[in-house]
């Protein structure tokens, strides 16, 4: 028996951009077919990004420490990483107290942005001692 090769599910309209609906399941082995609507749940709707970095959560335990090693970034992108997939669940992220007098939100965009290449590391200094001494 030829198995159907599996894909992952789009969740967005192509051409709309817009959500898909579910409205049909079927069963691979007896044929059963289920229509109607059906509302995914969070997890199955997460952007590929934040997805990736839900799984790594999980099998890490929820060490961001070791996410960190995983992912070879700072701990202040795995933080950030973090908080962007709560914000993609839709869920408010949690507001930590940080060292820095509760700026650390502003030094993480910093540090992303450098990770990305958005920013060169002189900027990103820069931009660092600024928060520092502000």
């Amino acid at each position: 028996m030829t198995r159907t090769p599996r894909y992952p599910m789009p969740t967005h309209c192509p051409v709309s951009g817009e959500p898909l609906e579910a409205t049909r399941l079927q069963s691979p082995v007896s044929g059963v077919v289920l229509e109607g609507r059906f509302q995914p749940n969070e997890f199955a709707l997460l952007p590929p990004e934040p997805l990736e970095f839900l799984r790594i959560f999980v099998r890490v335990r929820g060490n961001l420490k070791e996410a960190e090693r995983i992912l070879g970034v700072s701990y202040p992108t795995v933080r950030a990483r973090f908080d962007r997939m709560l914000e993609a669940l839709g869920y408010d992220a949690p507001d930590a107290p940080e060292a820095d007098g509760g700026r650390g939100g502003d030094a993480d965009a910093i540090l992303t942005a450098l990770e990305k290449g958005e920013i060169d590391p002189d900027t990103a200094a820069a931009k660092l001692a600024a928060l520092r001494s502000g």
